[in-house]
Formats: structure tokens, C-alpha cells, sequence
């Protein structure tokens, strides 16, 4: 009987790791992001080749540059329902998400409320994008 109970409490901690998201709150009301979509998300986006970039770490933290301006440190996520699932609509060749992001250290009122911009993975093109204009590619391995 302890082994059935040792069991099932083990399988409850693993399936809350594997469906990990956090909540916050956007002027529209509250939301659940995650970093983890089952794609390699993580990584440098440029803009044509160069700045501005958008630098995305797995822990959830990194650098969002707006044009002619310096980067400026952020938290970030991938739009998910209460479980931990991402949101998503899927395309012929794509599929397309809402990126949140927050500034951490907001110089004006504006920044300091969470922003949301579109996030694209294009399968055919092995790229993604946010906002449309920043990518990076990624490895066809990685394509589901």
C-alpha cells in the first residue's frame, strides 16, 4: 500500500515539473506562460542578420532591444493553459503563439505591465520568429 502511495506521489511531481507555467497578470487579465514547448526556443533572434535581438534564456529571464535602443533586461514566456500546455494555432507550415514578456527593471509606466507579440515556428523554413521580424533557425531535428 506505501509503495502504491510512493508511487503515485512520484508521478504527480514529475507530471507538475513536466507542465510547469507561471501566472501573471496583463492589463486583459491574468494568463499562464511557459518556457518549455516541446521546440528549442531558447537562443539569439535577430533582426536581418543583426540588432535588435531578442535573447531568450531557459530559465525564463533575457534581453528584449526595441530599435535604436539598448537592450533591456526581461522575464519571458510562451502563452499556456492553467496546465501547462501551450496555446497555439497551427497553420499549413506553421504554428503561431503570444510571447509575454515583462521588463525587469521598467524605466517608464508602460513597461512595466507584461507585453504580448506574436511567436511563429515555421516548419518548412526551420526558422521562428517574434514580433515577425526577429528569427533564428533551428535545427530539423527538432521539427515535430
Amino acid at each position: 500500500m506505501n509503495l502504491k502511495k510512493i508511487l503515485i506521489v512520484a508521478i504527480m511531481l514529475f507530471a507538475l515539473n513536466c507542465f510547469a507555467q507561471t501566472k501573471i497578470e496583463a492589463k486583459d487579465g491574468i494568463h499562464y506562460i511557459t518556457t518549455d514547448i516541446d521546440y528549442p526556443i531558447t537562443g539569439t533572434y535577430l533582426f536581418k542578420g543583426t540588432e535588435p535581438t531578442v535573447e531568450l534564456n531557459g530559465n525564463g529571464a533575457g534581453f528584449y532591444q526595441q530599435h535604436e535602443q539598448l537592450k533591456k533586461a526581461i522575464l519571458w514566456g510562451i502563452e499556456c493553459n492553467e496546465s501547462g500546455g501551450p496555446k497555439f494555432t497551427k497553420g499549413y507550415d506553421n504554428a503561431a503563439y503570444t510571447f509575454w514578456f515583462q521588463y525587469t527593471n521598467p524605466e517608464a509606466d508602460e513597461d512595466k505591465n507584461w507585453q504580448a507579440v506574436e511567436f511563429s515556428i515555421h516548419f518548412n523554413a526551420l526558422k521562428m520568429f517574434i514580433n515577425g521580424e526577429r528569427s533564428k533557425d533551428y535545427p530539423e531535428s527538432a521539427n515535430k
